[in-house]
């Protein structure tokens, strides 16, 4: 019992760092502290180092066969480098409200993917699900509000979709590797292919981060993006994984966008309107029918 309630907290704590992402990043990005790619650049290569030093201290066993290599790299590509790179940049021109809603996408295409593309039923509560998340989705990205917090939001909410995208590749792609290997293992060589991936692309951006211009605010919000929304949440959602299974884990998605909104009201980094709150029905319902179990499948 005393696992369950420390797995739980895990799971927790990792919903509340994503959540802090969103406010967080565009607190960075609008106060020109930042690049989006400098950022995911430090996001991956601090993660990867300290990913590392957890298995220098584990003594973790990490063989890897060499012909599973390109599917990781693979995995590196669609789960670490186009997902966080879109997810960033998109972040970066939306709003955090817009971009933790568009997120609850992700179960939504792995149900539909996973219909596709590995054989799992779609019912017809699963399709009308599919139907009003993407229609949620599509009313979000479309609406317009004279209130908007993005410097172009439309464009923003196109990049984090397809970001929920690459991730429901990398999720489906994942899971071979991961009926063989630890998922620590598996993250660790992702992060770390990320890494050498990223530097052409980012290099530049990062060589110009104004550090003269960071307060102790700053540098405090960087740490809670780069160690408490990459590193400690990846690695507390394993253990949640581990503990609870992918599925209760998974759950803790649906606070995600509620924390998300509190914490965006709260630091007026954004603000509710019709349109977000009819978007998060169509979603949330949406989400709730594509995921629900049926007696006959």
């Amino acid at each position: 019992m005393k696992n369950n309630i420390k797995a739980h907290i895990a799971v927790l704590a990792t919903t509340i760092f994503f959540s802090i992402n969103f406010t967080a990043v565009k607190f960075l990005i609008d106060g020109d502290l930042i690049m989006p790619f400098s950022l995911n650049f430090l996001r991956i290569s601090i993660s990867a180092i300290l990913l590392w030093s957890f298995f220098i201290f584990k003594k973790e066993k990490s063989k890897v066969e060499k012909k599973d290599i390109g599917r990781i790299i693979l995995c590196s590509i669609t789960g670490i480098v186009f997902n966080q790179f879109l997810f960033i940049e998109g972040l970066s021109l939306s709003t955090p409200i817009h971009g933790a809603l568009l997120m609850l996408t992700t179960p939504i295409l792995i149900t539909f993917f996973a219909a596709s593309f590995l054989g799992e039923k779609l019912n017809r509560l699963k399709i009308i699900g599919l139907l009003l998340g993407i229609t949620g989705s599509a009313f979000l990205i479309l609406s317009r509000s004279s209130n908007q917090t993005g410097t172009n939001v439309f464009l923003g909410d196109i990049l984090i979709f397809l970001n929920a995208v690459s991730y429901t590749i990398y999720f489906i792609i994942v899971k071979p590797l991961m009926k063989k290997y630890s998922a620590i293992t598996i993250i660790r060589l992702m992060f770390t292919f990320g890494f050498f991936i990223a530097i052409p692309f980012c290099w530049n951006q990062f060589t110009i981060i104004p550090w003269h211009n960071y307060s102790v605010v700053s540098f405090t919000v960087l740490g809670l993006i780069v160690i408490g929304g990459t590193t400690l949440a990846y690695m507390l959602n394993i253990y949640g994984i581990n503990k609870l299974g992918a599925s209760i884990t998974g759950n803790y998605i649906y606070l995600q966008p509620v924390f998300a909104t509190i914490i965006a009201i709260g630091f007026h980094a954004d603000h509710l309107d019709f349109q977000k709150v009819l978007s998060a029905i169509l979603i949330f319902t949406g989400l709730y029918l594509a995921n629900k179990k049926t007696t006959n499948g």
